[in-house]
């Protein structure tokens, strides 16, 4: 099979285009033939070697997290699943240095959904990781119903998904973003916006008396938020390790993970316009390195997907 592979660390010329031996499925996996595959921050980490202490040395290594695309074979004891459905999946890299950037991948049956039944697998492919991420940040934020939570980033991959997850949830919503931005996020259901600013906590202030019940920091701002929060209140990072505690204030950090019941349900919002799949524009596997430039620009407002 045709893949997109990294043998050596670096920048975006490193990546080329390989015959690799196509995977076979052992039990409880399935192997999707892929159709699109979403490309995230996470793969210029694993191009860069940025997670090379947390994989065995190999001769290459295939990126790539999120896939959509149909079953091609199934192995032992996988259930609910037929060959040729439409599926999407996510790879949780590094633990399984399963790549999705390759014709052929083969994820557990546990990473693995349907596919929204009224979305492109362009369109399906930018699901897995930033909606799971959203989902899981959400419930690591705890807050309960009518809650007020600010979101930074709000009109990223991942940002948006918050936005619409939260106000799904019955939060009162702030959204922090760009100027440019304010229509797109009031799209998605924000109750109040925030433009960006160089200080975000006396915006949010500003804007929320006493300060929010809860933040996620989709835009990796750290300290420069924190003091958004009220007393007691919760602070979840997307990105690092988030800011010190301060002020009883509980801080958690995403750690995004697998999970069929939770993307099932996110391939259902998204058939009834409850998630706004968007794609930033499409490119081949031969173009791979000029996606992982385009990826390290400001200002994308959907996902690049790569197409074999």
């Amino acid at each position: 099979m045709r893949a997109v592979i990294v043998s050596e660390y670096g920048g975006p010329d490193v990546l080329r285009v390989a015959e690799v031996p196509a995977p076979e499925p052992g039990d409880g996996q399935i192997r999707i033939r892929v159709a699109a595959a979403a490309l995230n921050p996470a793969d210029a980490l694993i191009r860069s070697g940025a997670l090379a202490s947390r994989v065995p040395v190999q001769d290459y290594y295939i990126p790539g997290l999120d896939v959509a695309g149909t079953i091609d074979a199934l192995g032992g004891g996988v259930r609910g699943f037929a060959v040729g459905d439409a599926v999407i999946g996510l790879s949780d890299w590094p633990d399984t240095q399963a790549g999705t950037h390759a014709e052929y991948v083969v994820l557990p049956a546990t990473a693995v959904a349907a596919a929204p039944r009224h979305a492109s697998p362009i369109e399906a492919a930018t699901l897995p990781l930033n909606g799971l991420t959203a989902w899981q940040a959400l419930d690591l934020l705890g807050a309960a119903d009518g809650a007020t939570v600010a979101i930074t980033g709000a009109a990223g991959a991942v940002g948006g998904y918050l936005v619409e997850l939260a106000v799904a949830r019955g939060l009162r919503t702030v959204a922090v973003a760009g100027p440019q931005d304010e229509g797109l996020v009031r799209k998605f259901g924000a109750d109040i916006f925030v433009p960006r600013s160089e200080d975000p906590t006396a915006a949010i202030r500003a804007a929320v008396s006493g300060g929010v019940d809860g933040l996620i920091d989709a835009a990796a701002l750290g300290g420069s938020v924190i003091g958004a929060v009220r007393d007691g209140g919760a602070f979840v990072s997307v990105r690092g390790a988030g800011p010190g505690a301060e002020r009883g204030i509980r801080i958690s950090q995403i750690q995004v993970h697998s999970d069929t019941v939770r993307l099932a349900e996110l391939a259902a919002l998204a058939d009834v316009g409850g998630l706004t799949l968007r794609v930033d524009r499409t490119m081949p596997f031969a173009e791979a390195a000029a996606a992982h430039d385009a990826l390290a620009s400001r200002g994308l407002r959907g996902r690049i997907v790569l197409v074999p």
